[in-house]
């Protein structure tokens, strides 16, 4: 032992605890920026839904049935009519200026066409470059031209002398319940925040676990890494990466009581298994990072891919677009990120409440992300005894 040099286990781990006390950029990375997007993601999104979205409203008939139907648009929670527009080309400059989400636009003769069976049409158009709120204003222009239509249906067939009790079950024979299961509020955001912020934790975990080991070989004190661990490269690694192991375990466990604790998210099944599902979701991101740094041992290349790969998880890990609609050769790449196995596990245990059954191949997979880069470790200790930083 050299100069009293300490080695082993606890000591490898004493001193990577030391070296994130140090580094500023490393208390970013692991608590500041996680965190901070945690906070942002869920209160942004607290009201569940985007409301009273900016709108503008055209009525070339001027009636009092085109005032009753901009009216009754008007009321509606989604919709907040802040431009009265004289033509077509006036409201199309505002959408385009993005002054407005959407208009609504009632023809001319619109009362006299539809009293005489003519069949007037309404139009409305969305911007859904915002996917938003277009959706929420294509969805609230719908159902208004449907009720100015059965509203109008009803009147005629009570002139008719219809009675208005019979009336209205002709115009709907059935009647619609919709409940959404799992989330029955409709939030948007639970939708968004049990998605995307598990995506930032693995995307910051991988990050993290690359650049860690990277530095060790780019500021060549890989060999005194090495020497610590008694030239076992397994140890080396181990206690490099475990102190950040347990740092990621309370970012993860907060991220959990953040979300179904303090925002109540739905949650109907077990604590204990989703509990044992985000710590060995840390671990799996870790053993992802790993395996891709052993392939790839240069700190540049690396955390390029791990980037790239961490991003493109947003959307090939089948959040908001099913995997089973997806390109095969596309889809492929939505099972390869542990990302897509924790929305999975909550989506069992979160929102459906399933027994632990549904979801045990998804906790195998878990492990198998764990135990993937032990076959792979061997080939970093070649290049952490003899380091060549390759910017």
């Amino acid at each position: 032992m050299m100069g009293g040099e300490k080695r082993g286990l606890w000591a490898i781990m004493v001193r990577s605890l030391a070296q994130i006390a140090r580094r500023p950029l490393m208390w970013v990375a692991m608590l500041g920026l996680p965190l901070f997007l945690f906070l942002f993601l869920t209160t942004m999104l607290d009201a569940g839904l985007p409301t009273r979205v900016p709108t503008a409203i055209v009525d070339r008939d001027g009636t009092s049935l085109s005032r009753e139907v901009t009216q009754t648009l008007g009321g509606m929670q989604m919709v907040d009519i802040t431009t009265t527009a004289n033509s077509f080309s006036e409201a199309k400059k505002a959408l385009q200026e993005g002054k407005v989400y959407g208009f609504f636009l009632i023809p001319e003769n619109f009362q006299a066409d539809l009293l005489a069976g003519r069949g007037p049409a309404i139009s409305y158009y969305t911007n859904m470059a915002y996917f938003v709120p277009g959706s929420m204003l294509y969805k609230t222009f719908t159902a208004t031209a449907v009720y100015t239509k059965a509203g109008v249906a009803v009147n005629v067939a009570q002139s008719l002398g219809v009675n208005p009790a019979d009336a209205v079950p002709l115009m709907q024979p059935v009647n619609i319940q919709t409940r959404g299961i799992g989330n029955p509020q409709l939030n948007y955001g639970i939708y968004i925040s049990n998605s995307f912020v598990p995506g930032v934790l693995q995307l910051m975990i991988m990050l993290v676990t690359c650049f860690s080991l990277g530095e060790e070989i780019k500021r060549h004190s890989s060999v005194h890494l090495m020497r610590m661990a008694g030239g076992s490269v397994y140890k080396a690694v181990f206690g490099k990466l475990f102190p950040q192991t347990v740092i990621w375990w309370v970012v993860a466990l907060f991220m959990e009581a953040w979300l179904f604790k303090y925002n109540h998210y739905t949650m109907s099944g077990s604590w204990l298994w989703l509990t044992l599902s985000e710590l060995m979701f840390v671990v799996a991101c870790q053993g992802f990072a790993l395996l891709m740094f052993c392939i790839i041992p240069n700190l540049r290349l690396s955390l390029s891919v791990i980037s790239l790969s961490g991003i493109l998880a947003f959307s090939l890990a089948a959040f908001s677009f099913p995997e089973q609609s997806m390109y095969p050769a596309l889809s492929i790449f939505s099972w390869m990120m542990p990302v897509r196995y924790n929305f999975l596990i909550y989506a069992n245990e979160a929102l459906a409440g399933r027994d632990i059954y549904y979801s045990r191949i998804w906790y195998v997979v878990y492990i198998i992300y764990m135990v993937a880069p032990l076959a792979m470790v061997w080939k970093l200790k070649r290049e952490f005894e003899k380091p060549v930083y390759c910017p």
